[in-house]
């Protein structure tokens, strides 16, 4: 065996994904609010995009035509060779900028149209309008505790024990630490005090529950003193919590000798006790929420599906840097620059237009595959996959994801992801077809609250039920379901005689 190198000549086809295509598909998950700032950002980057609004003032008419003052017969060539370089397709070149193509560029900059004041109010009303798109932060609990602090008159040294203090709470709004530990080894009594003192202010805060140290003291500070049941409360936090889990109330009344109809209704009142009362609040902002795709009924009882585009400025490439481009005596270098800039705005352009193209054809056959939802509600929702609107749109299954990607719908049902309109199913004994996972959902809930509390059912009784209906589902898949909806065992649910 010998290794040797030689030079070959090999045909073979590969997938390469080009620019223009990258964009694409970039563009396409985009939701309208991000889209909007993408522009934006182009607009303020690419000096030949625009916005098309009637506001524009430039001239139909930049120059005169530069050839008057020359020889025809000079000019003939030269403007053949014009011709040629502008039909190049400026998608598919690439042009380097010399260095000192600042210089070249503000020479011709002068000659550029002035803006109107319409224009640049316009501008300026554009910019407003995206910031107003910017959610204002949500308030923290430091800051909604510190606010609280000027109901009390406090002197300024425990006003910064207090601050000290809350800045330290965690996220349920809990103060794990020893006062000792929090003030650290070398810490006074006079400080050991003003600390206690200042705990005990944060506690009387809102909301009920803050500074507690644990689950325990944390509801125990959230009973009211107007309760009728306030010994009770104590007992079950202090010593049951457990037991009230499990729904084991026959326990704790033979414990502590408790009728049942009073452990009843203690037990109710200890469910409405917030166990984490920071958890509320947020350091990061609220998100916005604008829906990309609106569906109407129209007069003919037809379900159709437009975008929420008016918010997109329309964009189109600048008159006057087409007419520079096309202009005798502009220097290669001014040529070039303008060329890369009006191909990366026609591809943003090409893009746009695409993006609406494919959403409204995707969101228009799921709308047309799910009309029964439209018209009955959540229990006639159809099981659907991917797959099934990629065959109808004729598009490919990943374009289809990238389009439901983050995409909100407004509809006659509420506001809603585009993906919320896919779901899985199961078999019917029936007559074979599926059925959506969610209308199982809704069923084992209809089933659940319509159960005799003192008898509740168990799982397995719970999957003859479905299969009384023809709804052939596993046990396993009944407890997913059940734990999914935040509903216990039948042990859970027993309500105990009184």
């Amino acid at each position: 065996m010998r290794f040797t190198l030689s030079q070959e000549l090999k045909q073979e086809q590969k997938q390469i994904l080009t620019p223009q295509m990258i964009q694409s598909m970039e563009i396409l998950q985009l939701t309208i609010l991000q889209l909007e700032q993408k522009i934006g950002q182009e607009l303020q980057e690419n000096p030949v995009l625009e916005q098309e609004t009637e506001l524009f003032d430039e001239p139909d008419e930049l120059s005169s035509d530069t050839n008057t003052s020359d020889d025809a017969d000079d000019n003939t060539a030269q403007d053949d060779e014009q011709e040629s370089e502008i039909q190049v397709d400026y998608a598919e070149e690439e042009f380097s900028i010399a260095d000192d193509f600042a210089q070249n560029y503000s020479d011709t900059i002068d000659e550029a149209p002035v803006r109107s004041q319409n224009w640049l109010e316009a501008q300026d009303s554009f910019r407003n309008d995206m910031f107003a798109n910017i959610a204002s932060p949500s308030e923290t609990l430091q800051v909604h505790l510190e606010r609280q602090l000027d109901w009390f008159d406090i002197s300024e040294p425990l006003r910064d024990m207090v601050l000290r203090i809350i800045n330290n709470l965690d996220s349920s709004g809990y103060f794990p630490y020893e006062l000792g530990d929090f003030l650290g080894e070398y810490h006074t009594d006079e400080e050991l005090k003003l600390a206690e003192e200042a705990l005990a202010i944060v506690k009387r805060l809102e909301p009920t529950g803050v500074g507690a140290k644990d689950l325990r003291e944390c509801l125990l500070l959230q009973i009211s003193p107007e309760s009728e049941h306030v010994a009770v409360l104590r007992i079950l936090i202090k010593s049951c919590l457990e037991d009230v889990s499990a729904n084991r109330l026959p326990i704790i009344a033979k414990k502590y000798a408790l009728p049942l109809d009073i452990l009843h209704e203690a037990v109710a009142e200890l469910r409405q006790f917030n166990p984490r009362p920071g958890a509320g609040f947020g350091d990061t902002p609220a998100a916005m929420l604008v829906p990309d795709i609106i569906v109407e009924k129209t007069e003919s009882g037809e379900y159709v599906v437009r975008l929420e585009d008016g918010r997109v400025p329309q964009l189109r490439v600048s008159n006057y840097y087409k007419s520079l481009l096309a202009k005798h005596g502009t220097d290669k270098e001014t040529r070039a620059y303008i060329r890369q800039k009006v191909g990366s705005a026609q591809w943003l352009l090409d893009a746009i237009g695409q993006r609406r193209d494919t959403l409204t054809r995707v969101s228009q056959a799921i709308v047309d595959y799910q009309v029964e939802f439209f018209e009955q509600g959540l229990q006639a929702l159809r099981p659907l996959k991917m797959q099934q609107i990629a065959d109808v749109t004729g598009l490919h299954v990943a374009t289809v994801s990238r389009a439901c990607d983050e995409k909100w719908v407004s509809s006659p049902r509420g506001v809603f992801p585009l993906r919320r309109l896919f779901v899985g199913g199961l078999n019917t004994s029936d007559n074979g077809e599926n059925i959506a996972n969610d209308v199982v959902r809704l069923k084992l809930q209809a089933i659940i609250d319509s159960e005799d509390k003192k008898k509740p059912m168990s799982d397995d009784a719970i999957v003859k039920t479905f299969e009384a209906e023809g709804i052939q589902v596993a046990r396993r898949t009944i407890v997913k379901y059940r734990q999914l909806l935040n509903i216990p065992s039948s042990r859970g649910r027993r309500r105990w005689d009184v």
